[in-house]
């Protein structure tokens, strides 16, 4: 029994050394989009990934997608083991902008099927339209700075969204959420107009829906970022709205502080 445990063992760790390497490629892709690229040393994609306990054969759900910066990573890594469900927006939604934002997202997807053929797109509309992926099906449920949207409906639309996400993965699946993170010290913004949320609020949400925290992580902090800024979270790169008003300031200080927290399905 001990030497069948040792060659399991043996096994597993062969297995995420050569995941290791697959994420790396994934990386190190020419395909990426060189602006995605440059971003890489503040949103820290390897180390993200692999602190949500990513595997090449997990099923994964990225919720709202937007430009198809994660999307460039994980569709390679994923496509011939596992697969990516794209939560992405409802194309009879009624907000023009939604629609365009489909549209430009399902462009990229044609202009590469070598990368994206085996990429599945399902519709997230908080709070109407979340049966994105079959209920117990995925490892992975997967969100990169959107809580502060889902705030825009209230604690509702946030409940809802982690709602959809605990039926959506199987047991022990993983929740992996990045988020600009507010000061504990501040006060909470009740549509979080500035893009920064409590962590507090966040762990609240989630363990609300049924999630246990199994842990956080500071790979996304930014100590530089006092989150009190004129045009909000968006005064930062990459966005700058406050164009040149203060520009060198807010380069200097680089993207917004972000919290990393994996909560798991009991």
């Amino acid at each position: 029994m001990k030497f069948v445990c040792t060659a399991i063992l043996g096994l597993g760790l062969v297995w995420n050394a050569l995941a290791d390497e697959a994420l790396k490629q994934a990386l190190a892709s020419p395909d990426r989009t060189p602006a995605f690229v440059a971003r890489d040393p503040w949103r820290h994609p390897y180390e993200t990934l692999s602190f949500f306990a990513i595997q090449a054969n997990s099923t994964v759900v990225e919720l709202s997608p937007g430009g198809g910066w994660y999307t460039e990573i994980l569709a390679p890594y994923l496509r011939e083991k596992g697969q990516l469900i794209l939560a992405a927006d409802d194309p009879q939604s009624p907000k023009p902008e939604a629609v365009k934002s489909l549209e430009r997202l399902q462009t990229k997807l044609k202009a590469s099927p070598q990368r994206y053929d085996k990429v599945v797109v399902g519709v997230f509309a908080p709070v109407e339209k979340l049966n994105y992926a079959a209920p117990g099906s995925a490892d992975l449920v997967l969100t990169f700075r959107n809580v502060h949207n889902w705030l825009a409906s209230g604690n509702l639309g946030v409940r809802a969204v982690f709602d959809s996400a605990f039926r959506s993965l199987k047991k022990g699946g993983v929740l992996g959420v990045v988020e600009h993170r507010l000061p504990a010290d501040r006060t909470q913004d009740a549509t979080s107009s500035t893009g920064y949320v409590h962590q507090a609020y966040v762990i609240e949400m989630a363990t609300a829906s049924g999630f246990r925290l199994e842990a956080s992580s500071e790979i996304n902090a930014n100590p530089q970022d006092s989150a009190n800024h004129v045009g909000g979270v968006w005064a930062l790169p990459p966005n700058l709205v406050n164009k040149e008003v203060d520009k060198s300031q807010f380069q200097s200080i680089g993207e917004s502080d972000r919290m990393t927290l994996k909560f798991v399905k009991p």
